[in-house]
């Protein structure tokens, strides 16, 4: 009876499990984002704080394996291409592990970021301790951020359009139509999508 009573409950926890939605773990649109400190492919360190003059940031996690990340590397320099000049510079973080995917070392982000001729500071979480903050799961997994009396307000969270691996499908960009909307003082209509991509990879 008491074997019964035990498989009963286990069964009953892992339905409930099933079911429950666990809240979102880092930041959520309308947040305050913290500043952070690291490493660039040039071997200096890189805050939010060092761009006096911008007016947000188009902060995207990406690596150089990940055939998402890859196939978006174009759109990405586009992207800083774009809108840098209107205040809103791409900073893009690197949160893999190496020891689980050795092409996302420092080294690897060197030589990719030379190869396709980066125009924007590529970051090293090294200590994989920024992107929990933000709640990134996947590469690329996008987060811009709006300077608002003084405070960085996340204003969205997604991917970078509607088209995850093919550029020449894309309808609707969804973070050029954000910067768009935060150009006029407006709120971006979309302001959360589903981000495309591979998992972050982390020490098992």
């Amino acid at each position: 009876m008491k074997l019964l009573k035990s498989i009963f409950l286990l069964t009953l926890v892992t339905i409930i499990s099933a079911f429950t939605i666990q809240p979102p773990k880092g930041y959520k649109v309308g947040d305050v984002a913290t500043d952070f400190s690291l490493k660039n492919i040039d071997g200096k360190m890189v805050s939010l704080a060092d761009f006096k003059e911008a007016k947000g940031f188009i902060v995207i996690f990406t690596c150089n394996m990940c055939p998402y990340s890859v196939a978006n590397e174009d759109r990405i320099i586009a992207l800083d291409k774009k809108f840098k000049q209107k205040g809103y510079p791409v900073i893009a973080i690197n949160p893999n592990d190496p020891s689980v995917v050795s092409g996302d070392s420092f080294e690897g982000m060197q030589k990719r970021a030379k190869e396709k001729g980066f125009t924007f500071p590529y970051l090293f979480d090294e200590k994989q301790e920024v992107y929990p903050k933000y709640g990134a799961t996947k590469t690329p997994h996008v987060y811009i951020l709006n300077k608002t009396n003084g405070k960085l307000v996340v204003e969205y969270i997604g991917a970078i359009d509607d088209s995850s691996l093919d550029e020449k499908n894309v309808k609707v960009p969804f973070v050029e139509n954000a910067i768009a909307s935060l150009m006029k003082g407006e709120k971006p209509e979309k302001s959360y999508t589903r981000a495309i991509g591979c998992s972050i990879k982390t020490k098992k």
